[in-house]
């Protein structure tokens, strides 16, 4: 399993019973999370002292319950800053767990630059939400092309970058359907050294668009497959879908990839550890290839 253990302004302190209790900087959340499927005592005293706890609904969805939360704090990873607020369905506009793999795309791309200081790197950044990859890869030195369909979510990930002295990194930013994006740029001829993407389970793009993971995740990572450049680095495609599993991501990719740009796959689940007993809280699961 591949780790996010680097965190020094986040923490899963405890989980039980469906919910997990984190440190945000200097606020404590509860929210549920339904890999917690265990039943085990909530000794902490900070479960009775959170400042916001997200109740699911039986019905679907559910609401924020708040004491004493700003409707807005910062963070730090590294020399990066993110904004937070609290959202609809239990979110606070950052997924930590992902800060594992930002290290990953970040050292490649540092010892690309390090090996060829002149070399330009680019890197297409799918689904991009808050922009978390984005600035991690625009601070190791990339070109980043960040792509997601959400306007409001692009806006939140320019705050970030400038809250992270990232406002005048050679970054763009575009609203639109992630699909469409790369069909028009394998037209355009435009090619990316690495590219990251991170599809919602379901989702409906710009214009009602409908996505669904499993049925679309394979032709996207083929379709961009066509947008490597010929000394392409790194393809990461991150998953929160309990079906997708590592091997059916190794799998998906080594078929897409390797056959043409050669290189090597590795699949692992992605976690954060607990820092009340040393286990570690399982994530979702991530695919890389490299070369």
């Amino acid at each position: 399993m591949w780790i996010a253990d680097k965190w020094k302004d986040y923490e899963v302190i405890d989980c039980s019973k469906g919910e997990k209790l984190e440190r945000w900087g200097n606020y404590i959340l509860v929210r549920p999370d339904p890999q917690v499927i265990w039943d085990t005592p909530k000794t902490d005293g900070r479960w009775k002292k959170k400042n916001g706890h997200y109740h699911r609904s039986q019905k679907g969805g559910g609401e924020w319950e708040f004491f004493d939360l700003p409707q807005e704090w910062s963070i730090r990873y590294r020399e990066l800053t993110f904004r937070l607020k609290p959202f609809s369905f239990k979110h606070t506009g950052l997924f930590p767990e992902q800060a594992v793999n930002w290290d990953w795309v970040s050292s490649i791309i540092k010892e690309a630059k390090t090996k060829s200081p002149d070399r330009p790197v680019k890197v297409l950044n799918l689904f991009a939400y808050t922009g978390g990859a984005t600035l991690a890869a625009a601070s190791a030195g990339a070109a980043v092309t960040h792509v997601d369909a959400s306007k409001g979510m692009v806006i939140w990930a320019k705050e970030n970058a400038a809250a992270s002295g990232l406002s005048d990194a050679p970054i763009r930013w575009l609203v639109d359907d992630c699909v469409k994006f790369v069909e028009r740029e394998i037209r355009r001829g435009n090619t990316y050294d690495g590219i990251i993407m991170d599809p919602p389970s379901y989702g409906r793009g710009p214009k009602g668009e409908i996505w669904k993971i499993e049925e679309s995740v394979f032709p996207l990572i083929g379709l961009a497959a066509g947008l490597l450049s010929e000394n392409a680095l790194f393809f990461l495609v991150n998953s929160y879908t309990t079906g997708l599993q590592p091997a059916v991501l190794t799998y998906m990719m080594h078929t897409a990839l390797v056959p043409k740009f050669g290189g090597q796959v590795a699949s692992s689940e992605i976690g954060l550890p607990v820092s009340s007993n040393g286990l570690v809280l399982p994530c979702g699961a991530s695919g890389r290839w490299f070369t």
